[in-house]
């Protein structure tokens, strides 16, 4: 199983935007000497309060350099907010730097403010989404073409550089909603999922969605490729991983609240009485019920034990921790959760 790290770059206690990037890129460092598989970027738009990561690819591109064994993905680049032809062309580049050590996660994101804020509307987002989608694997088939879409006119286009892996690196799309999970099947596609609007009972249902549209699609082996990202806090003993992050966790799951209410009854959201109760669920949540359903705290042997759990529920084939999502956590904290990670839950699954 592929373990990863959802790096933020959190501004939390910083007190200037250039300390948030050095303590995320210590942490990158520390993953990279410690045997981490995989580090994952956010796209964080307009949150002066909480990120530094609006820019991913071009943070890709730094870690790729700086590093020679870990992987970098994308968890998500939002594609109906930047021209595809655009980060066709910076995603092949990263691919190139890092010399495959790439991964090309994608998605339409559920953060409506982030669209209002640049005149897109989200209604737009699925339309959008597809013609960039297929814009960008035309593209990387480097012979020239043409596309004429709804939102996107291509003229007589030859695309360099082209992706160092062949034919491209690998696509991984997110799903937050019901309907998303048997499409990504079906075209075959690795599917990246969170525990934030579902929690990992909703997961597991959808996921049967996404499992047979793989298999009646044709596509090789039975259950896709799933990557499941987390919050996860690990401390020497499970009462220290549960009291400690307690305060962070809580105001992550707030602020997910805030953007999920701001989506209710809005244009291109799908299902909306579905999601209504699924946001009335989180509204209504305890730290308790957090603990059961949407994250993984606790000693190395208690977070071995949740994680095989998530693996046989969901047959996930990658790990992504979110190791300080609400961006309070001390560093020291951090390092030490990730440490754990990587010496002692690590080769239980490996």
């Amino acid at each position: 199983m592929d373990f990863g790290i959802n790096a933020n770059f959190n501004i939390g206690s910083n007190p200037t935007h250039a300390a948030a990037f050095q303590e995320a890129f210590e942490e990158i460092d520390l993953a990279e000497e410690l045997g981490l598989d995989t580090v994952w970027l956010g796209e964080m738009h307009f949150n002066p309060n909480r990120s530094v990561l609006s820019a991913p690819i071009i943070v890709a591109t730094s870690i790729a350099t700086r590093t020679k064994r870990l992987r970098v993905g994308m968890a998500v680049q939002v594609l109906p907010l930047i021209h595809p032809l655009r980060i066709a062309e910076e995603a092949a580049t990263v691919d190139q730097l890092s010399e495959g050590r790439f991964e090309f996660g994608i998605g339409r994101s559920g953060n409506v403010r982030a669209y209002d804020i640049m005149g897109i509307d989200y209604g737009e987002s699925r339309e959008r989404f597809q013609e960039a989608l297929d814009i960008i694997l035309m593209a990387w088939k480097g012979e020239p073409f043409s596309y004429e879409g709804k939102y996107n006119t291509i003229t007589n286009a030859t695309l360099s550089p082209l992706p160092y892996q062949q034919p491209h690196p690998k696509v991984r799309i997110a799903a937050s909603s019901d309907d998303s999970f048997g499409r990504i099947g079906r075209l075959g596609h690795p599917i990246f999922l969170g525990l934030r609007a579902m929690d990992v009972e909703d997961l597991k249902n959808n996921l049967e969605d996404y499992k047979s549209e793989w298999q009646a699609a044709g596509h090789p082996g039975d259950g896709g490729d799933i990557n499941v990202r987390v919050p996860v806090y690990i401390a020497p003993s499970d009462a220290e991983a549960i009291e400690e992050p307690r305060d962070s966790i809580e105001a992550f799951f707030s602020r997910q609240r805030e953007l999920f209410e701001y989506s209710l009854g809005r244009s291109g959201v799908a299902a909306p009485e579905r999601r209504r109760e699924r946001y009335e669920k989180l509204a209504n949540s305890t730290y308790e019920d957090l603990l059961q359903t949407r994250v993984v705290f606790g000693s190395p042997e208690r977070v071995v034990d949740r994680l095989a759990e998530f693996q046989e529920m969901l047959g996930a084939t990658g790990i992504t921790a979110e190791l300080n999502p609400g961006g309070f956590l001390p560093k020291e904290a951090v390092h030490r959760s990730l440490e754990l990670l990587t010496q002692e839950v690590m080769p239980a699954f490996k």
